[in-house]
């Protein structure tokens, strides 16, 4: 597992142009929501939750492309399920490599979201545990769904409409404890789903993405 998930990493550095996209499209974009509704920190901070998470959601989608599917047209796919360690594991691994250069920078990147959205120091830490807990999930999600439109040419769009609807509790319980946190209220109910959630995926998803892979490849 160790050795796919440094191979993983290597992989992304030699195409890191292509994984600075999101990270810029998730900068660009938070950046132009204080030019578009204003200045007031107010009004930023109220509307930061929905703001964070669904700019977050997209970035994620702009490289989940790259999961399997580069694997699966030069013919290493085969060549991962042949290797004496089961296919989950080697999933898990890819999985984590893949949050690791996608959901990892945008944990980096929150302090300078805090403070384009007018958020305080509490509201960051409440960002930087959701984002630390839902980005992973993001990525398993992503994971299933590029192993299910794998032989697809144009899977894009269908890999949206596949993964968004599974995002939607994730998002939900993601903005309810930021919002909560605006508010000052308890934000560990919120947390504790989102840990749910992610214990839930790490423990089910690689099977069912070695799965639909297996089911891809055949």
């Amino acid at each position: 597992m160790f050795s796919v998930f440094r191979h993983e990493l290597r992989i992304a550095w030699r195409y890191r142009a292509e994984l600075i996209n999101p990270l810029w499209f998730f900068l660009i974009a938070i950046a132009l929501f204080p030019l578009a509704v204003g200045p007031e920190s107010s009004l930023l901070a109220r509307i930061a939750p929905g703001i964070i998470w669904v700019i977050a959601l997209l970035a994620s989608l702009m490289a989940f492309e790259r999961l399997f599917r580069d694997d699966f047209l030069d013919g290493s796919l085969e060549q991962l399920m042949l290797l004496p360690v089961p296919l989950p594991a080697v999933v898990l691994a890819k999985v984590l490599a893949h949050w690791t250069v996608t959901g990892l920078p945008l944990l980096v990147l929150s302090p300078l979201a805090t403070l384009l959205l007018g958020m305080d120091f509490h509201g960051w830490t409440v960002m930087a545990w959701t984002l630390l807990l839902g980005t992973p999930v993001l990525s398993f999600l992503g994971a299933l769904g590029v192993a299910l439109t794998l032989r697809l040419q144009r899977g894009g769009v269908l890999l949206s409409v596949l993964v968004l609807p599974l995002c939607i509790p994730l998002l939900i319980f993601a903005t309810a404890a930021l919002d909560a946190g605006h508010q000052g209220q308890p934000v560990g109910g919120y947390l504790a789903v989102l840990g749910a959630m992610l214990t839930a995926s790490t423990t089910f998803l690689p099977f069912a993405t070695a799965a639909a892979l297996r089911i891809s490849v055949q």
